[in-house]
This record gives C-alpha cells, sequence and structure tokens, in this order.
C-alpha cells in the first residue's frame, strides 16, 4: 500500500479514515480540500522520516498548526500528507538569562504567554488568533497583531530555527546570540515562507519584559481623516502606542445592531489607543494623546478600571463575530498602507463599496497602516459573490497605487496568490521560484501556493 511506510512508523497517529481527515480539510478560510492522509509526528526525527519518504515518492506535504489562518496555507489543495504539528507543543526551555525560548511549533501563542508571566515576560507577537494560532504557524505567516505598532512582527522576535527540509535533512539556523552574520540569513529566509522551503521543529523566540502597567484611551472622530491625521501626530510626537486599533464607520453600526453597546453611531471612526509604560510615562502619554485628540475635534474617553477597559475594547474585538450575522460569506482581506494614506484607502473603499453595491467594513492596525477590509455577500447569491470579487480586485488595485501591500499578516496562501504578481512583478516571482526550487526540486512542500 502507498502508506504502509508511514502506518508502520507512526502507528495510531497515521489517519486515513474519512471521517479522521476532515478535520484536517479546512482552515478559517472555510474551503475544504481533503488530504489523502494525516500524520502526527511526536519529534523532529519522525518529521524528517516523513518527509523522507514523500519526496522520495513525490507525494505533497503540507504542514498545518491550528488551521486560523485566512490565506489558505494550511490546505491540500492537491491532496498528499496533512502533517499536523500539534503534539510537537512543548515549551523546550525558557532561558532568563538570555531572555529566549525554545519552543516547538505547536505551541499555542496563548499558552507561551501564560507560562512567560510568572517570569515578568512576554513574546510581543498577538495575533488576534492568539488564543488558538501556534508559533509554527505564526513564523509560517510571519504573523502580527495589535502590538506590532510598538514591538514590530514575528520576524523581528525569532533567532534561531530548526528546519526539516525537502530531502529529509534536518538544519540548524540562527543561534541565540543577538549578533550573528555567519552566511546568509536563513532564519528570515523561512519566516513567512508559508511552509514552502521546509518543516520548523524547533524556534528560539526572543522574549520582552512586561511593562509595568498600561491605560487605554477611546477618542471618537467624526471625520476619517482627523482620525488618520491623529495617527500621525501620535507618532510624530514620539509617542509610540503598545496597541493603537480604529473601527470604520461601517463596523460600527455592525457592532452597535448586534450587541447594542451605546456605541456612537453617528462617528465616522473610533480610535483605541493603549500606552504602556511606569505610571509617569502612562500619564505623561496620556495626557498627550489626549490633547492630539482633543485639537483633531474628537472625544475622549479614558478607561480607569479593567471593566472601562474592556467596555473600550468590545467593539474592536466584537466585529469579526457579529460580520457573521451579516452574512455567510466574507471576503477577509488586511491591506497595508503607509500611515498617512490610511483615509484615503478607507474612502476608496467607500467608493468602490457603492460601485459594486457590496458591504465593506474597515477595522485594524491604524498604527502600522494594516486595514482588514471585510467585503460581505451572500453565498447564495451568485451575483453578488461576483461583484464582492471584484470589489476585492479593485480594493488591492487601489492599495497598491498608494504604496501599500496586499497582505500585512494573513500571508498569501491561495487566496491571494493570483494578485502577488501584480505587486512584486515577474521578475521577483521568477526569483521565488528559483529559491524554491533550491530547496524543494520535486515540488513536494505546500505546492501550488504563493504562486509557486
Amino acid at each position: 500500500m502507498k502508506f504502509d511506510y508511514l502506518k508502520d512508523l507512526l502507528g495510531n497517529r497515521f489517519l486515513d479514515e474519512k471521517i479522521d481527515k476532515l478535520q484536517y480539510a479546512y482552515d478559517a478560510t472555510q474551503k475544504m480540500y481533503m488530504p489523502d492522509c494525516v500524520v502526527l509526528p511526536k519529534n523532529t526525527e519522525e518529521v524528517s522520516k516523513i518527509v523522507k519518504f514523500a519526496n522520495e515518492n513525490k507525494i505533497p506535504v503540507v504542514a498545518r498548526g491550528c488551521a486560523s489562518g485566512f490565506s489558505g496555507g494550511a490546505l491540500n489543495i492537491d491532496g498528499g500528507i496533512a502533517l499536523s504539528m500539534e503534539l510537537m507543543n512543548n515549551i523546550i526551555e525558557i532561558d532568563l538569562d538570555n531572555l529566549i525560548a525554545t519552543v516547538e511549533p505547536g505551541v499555542v501563542n496563548y499558552d507561551l504567554q501564560v507560562k512567560l508571566k510568572p517570569f515578568g515576560l512576554f513574546f510581543p507577537p498577538d495575533p488576534s488568533s492568539w488564543k488558538f494560532s501556534s508559533i509554527g504557524g505564526n513564523i509560517a505567516e510571519n504573523a502580527g497583531g495589535p502590538k506590532a505598532v510598538k514591538y514590530g512582527v514575528v520576524k523581528d522576535w525569532v533567532l534561531g530555527l530548526e528546519v526539516v527540509l525537502a530531502d529529509g535533512s534536518i538544519i540548524n539556523i540562527g543561534s541565540k546570540n543577538v549578533k550573528d552574520v555567519a552566511g546568509y540569513n536563513l532564519t528570515q529566509l523561512f519566516v513567512g515562507s508559508e511552509g514552502t522551503l521546509g518543516i520548523i521543529t524547533k524556534a528560539l523566540l526572543k522574549l520582552h519584559p512586561i511593562a509595568q502597567g498600561s491605560q487605554t484611551l477611546q477618542a471618537t472622530f467624526y471625520d476619517m481623516s482627523l482620525a488618520a491625521k491623529t495617527v500621525s501626530d501620535i507618532i510624530k510626537n514620539k509617542i509610540i502606542p503598545s496597541s493603537l486599533e480604529f473601527v470604520d464607520h461601517q463596523a460600527i453600526l455592525t457592532v452597535e445592531d448586534a450587541l447594542k453597546a451605546n456605541l456612537p453611531t453617528d462617528a465616522d471612526a473610533i480610535l483605541i489607543i493603549e500606552v504602556e509604560g511606569s505610571k509617569f510615562q502612562i500619564k505623561e502619554d496620556v495626557e498627550k494623546i489626549v490633547q492630539i485628540c482633543t485639537e483633531n475635534g474628537a472625544k475622549v474617553k479614558i478607561a480607569h478600571s479593567i471593566e472601562e477597559e474592556e467596555s473600550i475594547w468590545l467593539a474592536r474585538r466584537s466585529i469579526s463575530p457579529t460580520l457573521k450575522r451579516i452574512a455567510d460569506g466574507k471576503l477577509n482581506e488586511d491591506i497595508v498602507v503607509p500611515r498617512s494614506k490610511i483615509a484615503e484607502m478607507i474612502k476608496k473603499t467607500q467608493e468602490i463599496a457603492k460601485k459594486y453595491n457590496v458591504l465593506i467594513v474597515n477595522f485594524g492596525h491604524a498604527g502600522d497602516g494594516n486595514i482588514h477590509t471585510n467585503i460581505m455577500y451572500n453565498t447564495k447569491d451568485k451575483d453578488e459573490e461576483k461583484r464582492a470579487y471584484q470589489a476585492m480586485d479593485e480594493v488591492f488595485d487601489e492599495c497598491l497605487k498608494l504604496g501599500g501591500s496586499i497582505s500585512g499578516e494573513h500571508g498569501i496562501g491561495i487566496t491571494k496568490q493570483d494578485y502577488l504578481e501584480r505587486q512584486v512583478g515577474s521578475r521577483t516571482i521568477q526569483l521565488y521560484k528559483q529559491i524554491k526550487y533550491a530547496f524543494d526540486p520535486n515540488n513536494i512542500l505546500n505546492p501550488h501556493k504563493m504562486k509557486l
């Protein structure tokens, strides 16, 4: 039989019954592709043997973590082997002398944070899926999150990796050293590579001390352009918030309609701003931010308790769940533009929504220009679905005209690969393919993703 070797190697950790494979056939895109089998390795050596077998038999291998991705990167679109890293979930070491954690790829981001908190430390990348996304997936997608405005994204916090290559060989790249310029920086090549170059089996992660305290503010604007100006003004004043989020008018209406949370439905935008540091630093930053927001015509509310803080964050955290009440179809995009272009981009999406008669809801990370543009449609209405995709195409075009990117966090996978060349150009795609061939000449690792 085709997979007898894997059955013998893994025993009951080899799955090929349809009912077992179903739970590994989807991700957050809600698209479904059935793998031929599922394997659940427990260590690097097993991963090596699985991948070597797949390479020798030219069988596709798709690594997957918690299936929280929005770009289809974990889907077995060509069948083959779904390589689930869920059992490789050990936090191997928390090195307090060097502030480094050594972890396996199946560790859930939230679980790592829980382990680090008693030491007064945290791993800064905090995607919205942090409670159910794996570190391996975070690395493969170069994930970000609300704190990216201050702390950056995953690439800024990965020092080294253990990787299984397509031929089954194992390499260790990077190190615990802050400085390391010995040869090419392969670590950063694998970060964001979406499982197309190798299978990550261990990671060395930088850690950061938890701030002494924090405070959250809500600024309500009646002009989106002034909200965008406020974002730039805050940064210009050398204040770097730990979070700087925005919710547009349509998102406010959506949440208020669902939750009756007493949100300002006449507002054009809400900014949610979090600052952290010492009591003195927080006081100084809050006073300056209030001044900037007020000068730009905003009404400001400051949270003085955990309950008030949770109330402020409610609008932002409730958007995705409440969107499901509007329509069963959603194109969940994560474009990025320079901070100074946020208002212009939001205006463009509003014009596109009117042009194609679809609902577009915007929210996201104003501090780094990352806009989650959600285009809603009824899956039973094929004409509306077609218009939604036409709108998405135009959103990408307008984003690129403003010097932006088609993806800031979610990755390319299958959902955006047809648009990648539009951003990077045909010569760059050729280089991607040459790099892919150097690492994976038989194209078994997550094939036909990222235009590869």
